[in-house]
């Protein structure tokens, strides 16, 4: 039976690696969810132009986000472009149909980040200036990421609230 002290150190690091796995799964889902937030948000707001205007525009004001320039990524192009026209289509007619378009314009666009080792999530925690600062906290920027550029948008940590109440930049909501 082990002692006390033993007990203690092998339950806190099982607690430890627990805590480790929800984290970054918390940090995972939260990151993909805001970005599908704000393309939304986006594409509601320019829902009534025409769909390759209305494209176009999410686009610049996803990768102006991202502080990169869409011709960064030539490599993702058409999925980019297929994901923000799912999110105009369905910006203007919410169904079924058009939510299995985005979902499936959504997976494309993972699996073409994939093949350059990241994620949608990854991005959006690394890049966007409306990061919330907590992610960093579970999965640092790269140092070595490329094209990353500061973010002097995001927030600070709230020292009154715990760090997973640290929300995005006040123009982001």
């Amino acid at each position: 039976m082990p002692h006390l002290v033993e007990e203690l150190r092998a339950e806190a690091e099982a607690a430890i690696a627990a805590m480790r796995e929800a984290a970054l799964a918390a940090r995972h889902l939260h990151a993909r969810a805001e970005l599908m937030r704000h393309m939304l948000t986006t594409a509601r707001k320019v829902k009534d132009r025409p769909k390759a205007d209305a494209v176009e525009t999410v686009v610049r004001e996803w990768m102006d986000a991202w502080n990169l320039d869409r011709h960064d990524w030539p490599q993702l192009a058409q999925e980019m472009e297929a994901f923000t026209a799912a999110f105009h289509d369905y910006a203007n007619a919410p169904s079924d149909t058009h939510d299995a378009r985005l979902r499936e314009a959504c997976a494309a666009l993972d699996a073409a980040l994939a093949k350059q080792d990241s994620s949608i999530s990854e991005q959006m925690a690394f890049r966007s200036q409306c990061a919330h600062r907590w992610w960093e906290l579970v999965a640092p920027t790269p140092a070595d990421l490329p094209g990353a550029k500061p973010r002097p948008s995001m927030p600070e940590l709230r020292r009154d609230a715990p760090f997973w109440e640290s929300g995005c930049a006040d123009f982001c909501r």
